[in-house]
């Protein structure tokens, strides 16, 4: 958060002809109390990324649905729209957007209404392809919902597959997924606005995680009024899916992380080399690689 930081970013990345896109906090404060420091560090954040030369600065709810505070979820959306519109005059003087993640909080439809009520006009989607799992959502679904407003698109594969307490997820390399790729680029390609940048951006080493779709509280609590039509295409989706059993580490964890960093650096190295390539020559994705 150093100014002087800031500027040298801004140097470095148009001497390298690098498009700059800046990260940020989660909106939702744990009380009502902390609302007044949401709204500055948002404000700070658009400060930051303006200095960068960045066009948009990235946040989002809540990491996931367990870091939501307490509350109707309508009373927390109407928060975020809140917050949102206290840094919309900031937002446009700096003539750049706030891009809101669909994240492991609520899903799509829901962070479309908090875009368009708080503003097309400075608010659009950071649109992740490998969050809407999480939210038992078919990432296709994700991309019908959010890619008109999108100002950045995200690439993440998954596994999703039937499991005896519900639906087990876990991220993996772009192509080994259950995902079908080619057409949710397809069909974000006619929906996603043409200035908005793709991303290859796997995270792997992580164990799966399995969704309880099968018990009461996760619908009552955490997706009350989720549209059965959605979670079909998404119980589909897992239907086709199987575990992925190739040999890899999982140790992207807070308690075995350092333990295993160097063998970590060269998994992720060859998981992101992996997506790459099959973002070149599956997915045809990419201009410069092509000279």
């Amino acid at each position: 958060m150093d100014p002087k930081h800031w500027d040298e970013v801004r140097t470095w990345t148009k001497a390298a002809n690098l498009r700059i896109e800046t990260g940020g906090a989660a909106l939702l404060p744990k009380t009502k109390e902390g609302i007044p420091q949401s709204i500055a560090t948002l404000k700070k954040n658009i400060a930051r990324a303006r200095a960068m030369g960045a066009p948009m600065v990235r946040t989002l709810m809540a990491s996931d649905r367990y870091a939501m505070p307490d509350g109707p979820i309508e009373q927390q959306l109407e928060i975020a729209v809140q917050i949102l519109r206290a840094a919309r005059t900031e937002a446009m003087d700096a003539g750049l957007k706030i891009g809101l993640e669909n994240h492991k909080d609520v899903q799509a439809w829901r962070t479309r209404q908090v875009i368009e009520t708080a503003g097309k006009e400075f608010v659009g989607s950071y649109l992740d392809t490998g969050n809407p799992v999480f939210v038992a959502e078919d990432p296709m679904t994700t991309v019908e919902e959010l890619g008109p407003l999108a100002l950045t698109f995200h690439l993440r594969d998954s596994v999703v597959y039937e499991h005896p307490d519900g639906i087990a997820i876990q991220w993996v390399p772009l192509g080994e997924g259950t995902m079908d790729f080619k057409a949710i680029v397809a069909r974000a390609s006619e929906l996603i606005p043409k200035e908005a940048y793709i991303y290859c951006k796997p995270i792997t080493a992580r164990p799966p995680v399995v969704l309880p779709v099968y018990g009461e509280e996760f619908w009552t609590k955490w997706f009350p009024q989720a549209r059965s039509r959605d979670f079909a295409r998404f119980l589909a989706l897992a239907k086709r899916g199987r575990p992925w059993n190739k040999p890899h580490l999982m140790a992207d964890l807070p308690e075995v992380r350092d333990k295993y960093m160097d063998a970590l650096k060269i998994q992720q190295m060859a998981h992101m080399e992996q997506s790459l390539d099959y973002c070149k020559k599956i997915l045809d994705l990419g201009v410069r690689w092509r000279g």
